[in-house]
């Protein structure tokens, strides 16, 4: 059975498409970028500014369906400049000391709102 996450602790979906999946002991998050959710803004800032923001974005979703960050296994980061990698990277490294999951990092251009980083992830479910 699918469970459709929700939470105003991270910004809404817009557009045809949830914020979150949790099946079968695991969620899926739709990808995030750096929208503070209390204000609806965009953080248009440096990609070490805006991967901060999409951590608290994916935490949010993550609590809200009963996981968290340590209980990420894969992530996807899209970057709109691959020149940008090891800005982020540094930052995603804070989020993940121990036993980091699977990631993919790949290149894309125009993602919304002009964002320099999207990051998506699969999670386990606590038990």
């Amino acid at each position: 059975m699918r469970e459709r996450i929700q939470t105003d602790k991270a910004p809404a979906a817009i557009g045809p498409y949830s914020q979150a999946i949790r099946v079968g002991g695991f969620v899926f998050t739709a990808g995030q970028i750096a929208i503070d959710p209390a204000t609806g803004e965009f953080i248009a800032g440096s990609v070490a500014e805006q991967t901060e923001q999409v951590f608290k974005n994916l935490r949010a979703v993550l609590e809200a369906a009963g996981s968290g960050l340590d209980k990420i296994v894969k992530t996807t980061v899209f970057l709109a400049d691959m020149k940008e990698f090891a800005q982020m990277n540094e930052v995603y490294a804070k989020f993940f000391s121990e036993a980091p999951p699977a990631r993919s990092t790949v290149a894309a251009a125009g993602l919304p709102r002009d964002a320099r980083v999207e990051i998506e992830a699969i999670a386990l479910v606590s038990e």
